[in-house]
């Protein structure tokens, strides 16, 4: 028969034995762009894993050793997407090389990063550890808002300086805020533009528009020779921004006396600017005009910021944001205090003298402190203080 005797009908012809043999993994590919998937090579691999995964020290150090050794671009993850690309008789063999390295280095990989999460965590409760027996404030702890610190500030240096310090009320009668400072009765200060009115209408009740009153009230109790300064809020019909409020501190010194001069004013100013920006001031006067002295004037101080702070020979900046780039900044109205102020308050102005002088605590806050906004200090927002609120 063709085929040879014995062979059924229709069967292939047989093979000789020598051409059944199983191609090894050990083999070199035929096709050189495959990696290479033997032994040797999947071994070395698994014991490179293995010794980084011993050597981790963290987990995040842990978290590289996986990428390295068994994300997409490692050894091992590369020759197991290369047995889909070998022959059939090989793919068998050479899957259960890689997944059995593989597994080895999962396996290892699950174990350290138990070891070392709970060794971080053992240390990170070590570290955070809180003694609860410990008594605490379990309330947050603000600071004094700055403008009563800034305000004590300034009591301070008058009460050294031998002056006492005034109080009155703040909703205030029309005489004590204008009549008695020689106001006008058609003064614009009175203009319900400028003036905040208590109804009903014609009351003659208003919130004050400055601490002067409390000037007349303390020459009407006690006489002179006064040293007083008067602290406190006024309120003004302004708009809020960013250098106005309708609601402001300022402080006003009063100085009655015989023989008064405005070179005591002069050295009143100094030495209170001196107290609150430091060094020896260079201050100028600016004549003015107001109702309640006469003279009047405007005080100006030298710029402290630029370069205009080291004398009269030196130019200001002209970026300075403090002085606007003139050398000098506005400290506030003084003067002589007018006869009729004197007279009205019961004082003889033929025997006594005196000066007074009225500064915005809000406008000291921001040039001292480099405050840009009058909002930051009526907000509420509790961060204000805590930055600003604490004196060293």
């Amino acid at each position: 028969m063709v085929g040879g005797a014995g062979a059924p009908r229709g069967a292939p012809p047989r093979t000789p034995a020598h051409r059944t043999k199983a191609i090894p993994v050990s083999e070199t590919p035929s096709n050189p762009d495959l990696p290479v998937i033997d032994e040797p090579t999947i071994g070395a691999a698994v014991d490179a894993a293995l010794s980084a995964i011993a050597a981790a020290g963290t987990t995040a150090a842990l978290k590289q050793v996986r990428i390295d050794h068994v994300g997409d671009a490692s050894v091992l993850s590369t020759a197991n997407r290369a047995i889909k690309d070998l022959p059939k008789d090989r793919k068998a063999a050479a899957g259960k090389l890689v997944g059995q390295g593989k597994g080895r280095v999962q396996q290892a990989l699950a174990a350290r990063q138990a070891e070392l999460a709970a060794a971080e965590e053992e240390a990170a409760l070590a570290e955070e550890t809180v003694d609860v027996t410990v008594p605490t404030d379990r309330r947050p702890r603000g600071a004094r808002h700055p403008l009563r610190l800034l305000e004590d500030r300034i009591s301070d240096f008058f009460v050294g300086i031998g002056w006492e310090i005034a109080e009155g009320p703040e909703i205030e009668a029309e005489w004590f805020n204008f009549d008695a400072l020689n106001a006008d009765a058609d003064h614009p200060s009175r203009s319900l533009q400028d003036t905040l009115y208590i109804a009903p209408e014609g009351s003659g009740a208003l919130l004050r528009t400055q601490t002067s009153p409390v000037q007349i009230r303390a020459m009407l109790e006690r006489g002179a020779p006064l040293y007083i300064a008067c602290p406190g809020t006024v309120y003004r019909a302004d708009e809020m921004d960013a250098t106005h409020s309708p609601m402001f501190n300022q402080v006003e010194g009063l100085a009655i006396d015989k023989g008064l001069t405005m070179a005591n004013l002069v050295g009143a100013l100094d030495a209170f600017a001196a107290h609150l920006f430091g060094g020896k001031p260079i201050t100028r006067l600016r004549p003015n005009h107001f109702p309640f002295t006469e003279p009047s004037a405007e005080m100006d101080f030298r710029c402290f910021r630029c370069e205009a702070r080291l004398g009269l020979d030196h130019d200001a900046d002209p970026d300075c944001r403090v002085c606007g780039g003139t050398g000098w900044i506005e400290m506030g109205g003084c003067g002589m205090v007018h006869p009729n102020v004197l007279r009205a308050a019961g004082v003889d102005p033929k025997e006594y003298q005196g000066f007074a002088f009225g500064l915005g605590i809000e406008r000291i806050l921001m040039l001292r402190n480099g405050v840009k906004d009058m909002h930051d200090m009526v907000e509420g927002d509790v961060r204000f203080p805590q930055h600003y609120g604490t004196e060293i």
